[in-house]
This record gives C-alpha cells, sequence and structure tokens, in this order.
C-alpha cells in the first residue's frame, strides 16, 4: 500500500432530520486538534452524503472542515447502508486520506466496518481517545474488559487508518467565518441494485432527547429494581428539570426505551454541571461517559461500590428512600412557589 500518497484526515458527516448530527461535528472539530499535532498539518475534509444537502456546507464549514466532498443525489434520499457505504468506500479511494473518522452511531457501525472492508484496512471502534504520539503515529485508544483496560491500537501499514467514537467523548469546536473549499463527486453507486427496495418510511414520532447541553442529568442503574422504582426516578428528574438517564441494565431491563439516554462507552458521554446517581454499581464502561460532569452525586446502598471512588459526595443509603425525600420537598416548593424560575 501506497502510504506516503495518503494525506489528509476525512469525517463521514451523518445527517439526521435536523442536519449533522453532533457526533459528525464534534469529531470535525477533533480533526482539526489532531491535524495541529502533525507536522505536514493535513488537510480536514467533511463527506456529507444525502439529497439536496447543499445547505449543510457552512455547517461542516463552521465547525473546522476546511474541504466538503458533496455526494448529493437523489438516491441518498433514504439511507440504506449498502449505498452509503460503497459512496464513502468511493470517496476514500479517490481522496486518499490517511485517517478516516465515523460517529459511532447506529448507522455509522453499520457503515464504518463495512467500508473498512472495501478498502482493506482496519478500524478501531468505540474509540474513548483518539491522539497522535511524539513520532507521529495515529492512535486509537479502546476500552476493553467492561472498561477496566483502555489499549492503544495503531494501523501502520494500512490506508485509511479508521475508528469511530460515541457522541459527548469530545466537543465540538466553532471556526467563525471558515469558508471550506466545495467538491461535487458522483461515483457509479450500486449497492445491492434492486435486490433491496425501501417499501415504506416511517417517521419517528418520538421526540429523542438531547444530552449535548443537559446542565442536570439523573442516572438510574440496575440497583433501581422496577418499573415503579423508575418512573419515580424520572418524577423527580422532571421536578429537578434536568433529564434521566440510565446505564445499560436499565435499559436492557425495558424501564426506558431512550437508548440514546444510556450513558457509558457504549452509549454517549456527558458533561453536565451536576450528575446525580442511583442504584450506580460505577462499572468502569459506565464512569468512562461521566469524566466530564462537574459535581458527582452518587447514592448506594453498597459502602463500597465503584461508583463513590468517582463520587464528590457519597451518599450510603436505599435509593428510593433519598428519591422519595427529594420528591417531597420539590413538590412541596413547587406548591408554594410554581414558578420555576424563582423556585
Amino acid at each position: 500500500m501506497d502510504l506516503e500518497n495518503c494525506r489528509g484526515i476525512m469525517v463521514y458527516c451523518e445527517i439526521d432530520v435536523c442536519g449533522i448530527i453532533d457526533n459528525s461535528l464534534e469529531l470535525i472539530g477533533h480533526a482539526n486538534t489532531l491535524k495541529e499535532k502533525m507536522e505536514h498539518y493535513p488537510e480536514v475534509t467533511a463527506v456529507i452524503i444525502g439529497s439536496d444537502v447543499g445547505s449543510l456546507i457552512t455547517v461542516a464549514a463552521r465547525h473546522g472542515a476546511d474541504r466538503v466532498i458533496m455526494m448529493d443525489n437523489p438516491r441518498y434520499r433514504v439511507y440504506r447502508p449498502d449505498l452509503y457505504s460503497d459512496a464513502l468506500a468511493a470517496a476514500a479511494e479517490k481522496y486518499r486520506p490517511e485517517i478516516l473518522l465515523v460517529g459511532a452511531s447506529l448507522s455509522g457501525e453499520e457503515i464504518g466496518p463495512t467500508v473498512a472492508m472495501k478498502l482493506h484496512t482496519g478500524m478501531a471502534a468505540h474509540c474513548v481517545e483518539l491522539k497522535i504520539r511524539d513520532d507521529g503515529q495515529f492512535v486509537q485508544v479502546v476500552p476493553a474488559f467492561g472498561g477496566k483496560v483502555l489499549g492503544d491500537i495503531l494501523c501502520p501499514g494500512f490506508r485509511p487508518q479508521m475508528a469511530s467514537m460515541k457522541a459527548g467523548m469530545v466537543s465540538k469546536r466553532i471556526f467563525e467565518g471558515k469558508v471550506a473549499e466545495i467538491e461535487s463527486f458522483d461515483p457509479d453507486v450500486r449497492g445491492f441494485g434492486d435486490r433491496l427496495q425501501v417499501i415504506e418510511t416511517i417517521p419517528e414520532t418520538r421526540k429523542r432527547v438531547s444530552l449535548s447541553n443537559a446542565e442536570l442529568v439523573v442516572t438510574g442503574g440496575f440497583g433501581i429494581g422496577t418499573q415503579e422504582g423508575w418512573d419515580k426516578l424520572e418524577h423527580m428528574a422532571e421536578l429537578l428539570h434536568g433529564v434521566s438517564t440510565c446505564t445499560r441494565p436499565a435499559l436492557d431491563a425495558g424501564w426506558t426505551d431512550k437508548e440514546e439516554t444510556m450513558v457509558g462507552t457504549s452509549g454517549v458521554a456527558i458533561k453536565p454541571k451536576v450528575y446525580l446517581g442511583f442504584g450506580v454499581s460505577g462499572a468502569a464502561h459506565h464512569t468512562c461517559g461521566i469524566k466530564g460532569a462537574g459535581l458527582i452525586i452518587s447514592v448506594n446502598r453498597d459502602a463500597n461500590a465503584p461508583i463513590f471512588e468517582v463520587s464528590d459526595f457519597k451518599v450510603v443509603s436505599d435509593w428510593e428512600a433519598i428519591v422519595n425525600a427529594i420528591t417531597a420537598r420539590l413538590e412541596a416548593t413547587s406548591a408554594v412557589c410554581p414558578d420555576p424560575d424563582r423556585a
């Protein structure tokens, strides 16, 4: 493989109904952080795949893209992994980036490994850190054994070096006034052709929860125990004007269907001013998702729970007694002063 002629950092920009998702914008910004540590100061390229998506060029530029590759075609109106992975692989083959970053969303986790296979390279998934070593090597840091071990992954012999990262692991960067170079690219992408057909699209009606700007989160773990207990926790979160989040066991138990609120290496990383944890054991794959929190308050009846090792305030108690007391106080305050800004 001709490594010397591979240059630049490419970021796949995933799109939803609101535009480029935060996960992709974070990666564009972080690509700039990486390039600032590389001697040859490579170009950051955003790849946008979709139909009628020209308005997103300025968004990509404002978040750090030096160049935007537009793959704008009606065939991409509805997401199909075969077409999208073929298109991204074609862009990588033409522009030959040394690094290709993909958000670790549901579709990103589908497209990323497929593109890696097509390009005969490797991909480090669910990275918690991406960095450039002093010798110029691109290092992808991946958790293992439930997050207890962090491993450095390198791909010295193949290009592009691919990695995916969950939302919230890095922050977005803003480059006011930045103008990106624009290139249109429309390869002959066929995918599986007519063997796959979109019969119907069903828009999501449930409003998805965004944790990117949440200042206070209330997190419940498996220790909550029941659906009734979970409902109590969510009610308290509403009274606090906060957002309820969960660990994987709580999601798997079916107490909540809001998978976008799962915090940790297999979910999202959060940076609230205040984190309140109830019945959370504190496994490493969860705590790495709250390392950006300002104040961590945890309630667990096990005095030796690992969550206490990363907590600022530790309450050894049954979670329900604490939640009931806080809820009663908040409801009494609301009755006296219904205006939340004054309460």
